[in-house]
Parts: C-alpha cells; sequence; structure tokens
C-alpha cells in the first residue's frame, strides 16, 4: 500500500471531504433546527455521519481494491428539511432506521444490482457530466467575486499542469489559503479546538412518520445518490457489483440513527474526484484516494466542531475554485466518453441537459431524471442496440 501511495491520492481524498462538506453542512444544520436538535445533538449527528462515512469508505475500498467513497444524502436532507415539520427528535429518529432498514433490504435482495446494470455506459458518463457542470462553471463565477483570490489559484493550477500536472491540484490549494491569509480573508484567531459527542435518541416508530419521512427519503436516496453513485464508479472503469455496497450503507444507516445518522449512501460527485486521473496515473491504486477520503472522515469525526469553524471562515470563493478545476479533468473525460458513438448522441445529450439542470420533481433529483429520460430517448432512437 505504501509503496503504491502518491500525493495526489491523499490530495484527492482531502478535496473530495471538502466539497462534500461545503455543499451539505447548511443544509443539515437546517435539518437538525427543524426537530429542535440541542447543540450536543447536532454535534452528535455530524460525529456519527462521518464516523460511519469513514469507516464505510476505508473498509469497501480496502476490500474491493476500488476508489468507493460514501457520503450523506445530501437531496435526502434538503427533502428533510420539510418533511420533518410536525414531528419531534424520537419520531424522526424512527424514520430514519426504517428508511436504512430499505436500503439494506434492496441491496441484499439484489434488486438494485439488476436495474443498475440497465443503464449503458454512455449515459452514466453523459450524467457524470452534467452533475459535475455546475461545479466546474461555479470555479470561473467566482472570479467576480475575488479576482486576484481566484485568478492567482487559476494561474499557479495553469502553470502547474504543464510543468507538475500531477501536483497542481494541491499547489493552488496551497496558493489559495496563503493568499486567503495574507489579505486576512482567513484569521487563525477565530480557530477554537472542540470536540463532539455521540448522544443517543430512543427511538419512536409511527404509521405518520413512516409515510411521510421513511418512504420518501429511502427513494430520494436510492434515486438521487445510490444510482448516480453506481453510474459513476463504472463510467470510471470499475465493475463492481452494488448489492454489497449499497447493504452496508443500509446497516450503517440503521445502527449510526440513534445518534443522528439519516441516511449513508455512495458518493456521487465527491467520489469522481477519487475515481478521476487527477487521483493518480493508475488506475489500480486510486482505491488509496477514497481511503484518504476515508481517514479525513474519521479526522473530521474527532474534531467534528472545528472543522465546522474553519469551513464557516474559509472564503466561499477558494473552496468554489479549488472543487471546480479538481473536477474539470473528469468533466473533460466524461464528456469525450459520452460521445463516442454517433448514434448515441441526442440521448447523450438530453442526458446531459437533464443532469445539468438541476430540476427536482417529485423531491427526486434531476440525476435520476436525466438516465430516465434519456434512456427512453435511447430505446426509442436505437431500437436495435441491447
Amino acid at each position: 500500500m505504501f509503496s503504491e501511495l502518491r500525493v495526489s491520492h491523499i490530495v484527492a481524498g482531502f478535496i473530495a471531504i471538502l466539497v462534500g462538506y461545503t455543499g451539505s453542512v447548511a443544509i443539515i444544520f437546517q435539518v437538525a433546527e427543524v426537530v429542535a436538535a440541542t447543540p450536543d445533538q447536532m454535534n452528535s449527528w455530524f460525529l456519527v455521519l462521518r464516523l460511519g462515512l469513514g469507516l464505510t469508505s476505508i473498509g469497501l475500498s480496502w476490500f474491493y481494491k476500488m476508489p468507493i467513497l460514501t457520503a450523506w444524502s445530501t437531496p435526502g436532507a434538503a427533502f428533510l428539511i420539510s418533511a420533518l415539520a410536525g414531528f419531534d427528535m424520537a419520531q424522526a429518529i424512527g424514520a430514519f432506521i426504517l428508511s436504512g432498514m430499505l436500503i439494506f433490504l434492496t441491496g441484499v435482495t439484489g434488486l438494485f444490482e439488476r436495474i443498475n446494470k440497465l443503464i449503458p455506459p454512455a449515459l452514466a458518463s453523459a450524467l457524470l457530466a452534467g452533475v459535475l457542470l455546475q461545479f466546474c462553471l461555479d470555479a470561473f463565477v467566482q472570479l467576480q467575486t475575488e479576482p486576484v483570490l481566484v485568478g492567482g489559484v487559476f494561474l499557479v493550477f495553469a502553470v502547474s499542469l504543464k510543468f507538475l500536472p500531477r501536483y497542481a491540484v494541491p499547489l493552488a490549494l496551497l496558493t489559495g489559503v496563503i493568499l486567503s491569509l495574507s489579505t486576512g480573508l482567513i484569521r487563525t484567531n477565530d480557530i477554537q479546538l472542540s470536540f463532539a459527542q455521540p448522544v443517543w435518541t430512543t427511538p419512536v416508530f409511527s404509521i405518520s412518520a413512516v409515510v411521510g419521512i421513511s418512504i420518501p427519503l429511502y427513494f430520494i436516496t436510492m434515486a438521487g445518490q445510490n444510482v448516480p453513485g453506481m453510474a459513476i464508479l463504472r463510467s470510471s472503469g470499475y465493475d463492481v457489483s452494488a448489492s454489497p455496497l449499497i447493504s452496508w450503507t443500509g446497516v450503517v444507516t440503521v445502527f449510526t440513527a440513534p445518534f443522528g445518522g439519516f441516511a449513508l449512501n455512495l458518493a456521487a460527485i465527491t467520489a469522481a474526484i477519487c475515481a478521476g486521473e487527477e487521483a493518480g496515473e493508475n488506475p489500480d491504486h486510486r482505491y488509496l484516494a477514497s481511503i484518504f477520503g476515508g481517514i479525513f472522515y474519521l479526522i473530521a469525526a474527532l474534531f467534528g466542531a472545528t472543522i465546522v469553524m474553519l469551513l464557516s471562515i474559509s472564503p466561499k470563493a477558494l473552496v468554489l475554485a479549488i472543487a471546480g478545476i479538481a473536477l474539470i479533468g473528469t468533466f473533460s473525460n466524461s464528456m469525450a466518453n459520452a460521445y463516442l458513438h454517433e448514434e448515441d448522441r441526442l440521448s447523450v445529450s438530453i442526458t446531459f441537459l437533464v443532469s445539468a439542470s438541476g430540476i427536482q420533481i417529485l423531491g427526486v433529483s434531476s440525476a435520476f431524471w436525466a438516465l430516465l429520460v434519456g434512456g427512453i430517448v435511447r430505446m426509442v432512437f436505437n431500437r436495435n442496440r441491447p
């Protein structure tokens, strides 16, 4: 393992976790506030989520020797903000447990595996490109708000791509941190060391919570996270059975739910960072990136409240810029793979556009609808293809 380890693996794991945190931390805070969570309970939510994600990312990546990264369900969290209104903490916990059980049953029965094999590789690549588009665009948009900071990051990134391509992203990140400190955008005296402890909540099960929370959360997590998560893995060249991966995320959700683990699933966007070429030249060694992603999850679990504080004082422009440039290579490869065959171009374009639109219908993210609509178009116009 250590002979295969490269700096790019560590950096990719770090950036993947950074992207995941900045994209959804605020949403989870809102979810906890809806059920009137105390500060200790809120810290417990983040603690167990990070522990669960760290252990599953490390364990699954090590066992399969593939870059398998897990994440919490961001679309699921967004759904919970409105769905949890009128429910207390105990009822919410009971709903989380039942949703995790449904995910486990879907994995262990093999149902998800049979559905997932129907997704053509070209559509999976188009889906990934659509998901990544906004992140890549956001990196350039930040030039308007922080031209010196983001311009310096882009300049170092561009020069490094020519002479030190493997270290382009870490050098860009280092440049951004130095510029932020020198211009006062980050103040070190605002940082305080603090820890979180798990807080148990006895679950309460109710029919209304099952219908209003458990079942919708299950479908949103499966369609909005696990489907694109598997699609990204396979579009990156990693052929792994979906059933055990889904089963494990369900099991861990059940055991972490009493402490606030509302939904664990396969990562989508952050998984692309660990599975892309920027994570390492050799695809067989990129699993080390997701292992380090898991390690950073565990570090974040230990210093939970401090990590949230660091993110809150970091310039948003820097975080978005680094996330965007880290995904440019993966975005380019996805577009190239999606448009390999001329006969697929219509269905691929529709999949890409629906995915990039970010629409949500019935609480389900655009990733699911992109595959559904693109698949229907492909079947109609390419009847003679499998």
